[in-house]
């Protein structure tokens, strides 16, 4: 039997030559993704943003202030006369004796400018909502609902890291649990082939039996060198994750525990913190805020407002207009074109959507835990379980030995003896590594991520079994 535990993901990264660096922790290994890595950096830059949009939106309780100037063109200038403008009152000139009808005639014909044709204002307004239906406090709602979705983003990529860290580093560790293990292998061939060169020479074995063990051994060399290649992409591939030029040398060894807590306090903690169900309930928060939204636009709108002139052309009318001004507004909306009813239930509807995915999510969530928790005890049970194959595969590798020199046991019975030690040593490696993805999954999904390292302290160790 033959076992090849390396994944796909280590076989198809290239490898790149680095020099190599000290010996790093897991521990320390994910203080430097935190740190360093680009995906987690534009989540938080993503956090960064809506917080300063949720800022932004505390602005629209203040008024608004504005200084504006118009420039307006004439046709002709604005004029009036005496005449039309005591025509505009309504009265009859009384009859009066000469020489005073002609002097009311003069100033009937008199024309005074109101305005000349070109027209220059500048001003200070100011408009402040009093009462808007809600729709402020909506939109105010909605974008703490929205720094809500990325805080829970970035926690969701946080894990996603912490899941492939994990990989990473530990591929890189089984990759060097294999390595050791070809080692092994070839040494034990290689003892192998001196012996059966030895047996050869005195005439106690065929020389079919020298070449079987030959090509036992040259092949141990092969696999031993594409076991050390697979070390140095897994190292690539954990270098790059870590955003490192140099090689990170990997200082966690492989492990199991013997316990886990129970699977339900797994369960009830993922439920009670997993960011993908904060993430709905922020946007379930949106949604109610876009029913307030929707809502206000049935109620009128109440607010202040003032003007304040700063310049003013030098004409009667500038004369005449005053300084300043200040009142109360009220815009109450009777047709409405924006579909105010349809958006409303639509919000209603949106509601309901985020419920349901909320409700579906959890159900996910604790079918996602019991599957991973499993996984880990199946891997548990793996690890302890090879034990006493790889007692007997040794014992079984002496007994070959023994009988090989003594002319009672065939090459072949040694190298596959040596072999399905190797296999079975390899076997217990790789179980142990997917005991540890296994752990690492279920502590990103119930946020205990910190807690790693003490399930390493509480460990034991693969080679120990």
């Amino acid at each position: 039997m033959k076992i090849r535990p390396l994944s796909l993901l280590l076989s198809c990264l290239a490898v790149s030559p680095v020099a190599y660096s000290a010996a790093i922790s897991f521990d320390e290994a994910w203080q430097l993704v935190q740190q360093d890595n680009n995906s987690i950096a534009a989540s938080r830059a993503n956090v960064e943003r809506y917080q300063h949009l949720e800022s932004a939106s505390d602005a629209l309780n203040l008024p608004k202030v504005t200084l504006g100037a118009n420039y307006t063109r004439l046709d002709q200038d604005v004029t009036v006369s005496g005449k039309q403008l005591f025509d505009s009152t309504g009265a009859h000139l009384p009859a009066v004796p000469p020489p005073f009808d002609q002097l009311i005639a003069g100033l009937g014909s008199v024309t005074s400018t109101i305005s000349e044709r070109d027209i220059f204002t500048s001003s200070i307004r100011a408009v402040w909502p009093i009462f808007t239906g809600g729709r402020i406090t909506a939109a105010q709602n909605a974008a703490e609902g929205k720094t809500d979705e990325a805080r829970s983003q970035l926690a969701m990529e946080t894990q996603a890291r912490y899941e492939d860290l994990s990989k990473y580093y530990f591929s890189v560790v089984l990759a060097q649990e294999v390595v050791a293990t070809r080692q092994l292998v070839e040494q034990g061939l290689t003892k192998h082939r001196n012996n059966a060169l030895k047996l050869e020479q005195q005439g106690q074995i065929a020389r079919v039996e020298r070449l079987q063990a030959e090509a036992a051994l040259d092949k141990a060399i092969v696999e031993r060198k594409k076991a050390q290649k697979s070390v140095e992409i897994a190292q690539a591939a954990l270098s790059e994750i870590l955003n490192q030029t140099t090689t990170v040398e990997p200082r966690s060894a492989l492990f199991i525990n013997q316990n886990l807590p129970a699977l339900s306090a797994f369960v009830e903690q993922t439920l009670n913190t997993y960011p993908g169900l904060d993430l709905l309930d922020a946007k379930e928060k949106q949604a109610s805020s876009l029913i307030k939204a929707e809502k206000g636009k049935y109620y009128p709108e109440v607010y202040l407002y003032g003007d304040y002139s700063l310049h003013e052309d030098d004409s009667l009318a500038s004369q005449m207009k005053p300084d300043w001004l200040v009142g109360l507004g009220v815009s109450v909306p009777l047709i409405d074109n924006s579909g105010r009813s349809e958006n409303v239930q639509a919000a209603h509807s949106a509601v309901s959507q985020v419920r349901y995915l909320k409700a579906q999510a959890k159900q996910d969530l604790s079918v996602l835990v019991k599957k991973t928790y499993l996984e880990a005890q199946q891997a548990q049970e793996e690890v302890t379980g090879l034990a006493s194959s790889i007692e007997l595969a040794q014992e079984n590798l002496l007994l070959r030995q023994k009988a090989f020199s003594q002319g009672l046991s065939t090459s072949t019975d040694v190298v596959d003896a040596q072999l399905y030690l190797a296999s079975v040593q390899t076997q217990r490696a790789a179980a142990s590594f997917n005991y540890i993805i296994s752990l690492a999954k279920l502590l990103a999904l119930s946020d205990q991520m910190n807690s790693f390292t003490q399930y390493q302290h509480d460990a034991i160790a693969t080679h120990s079994l």
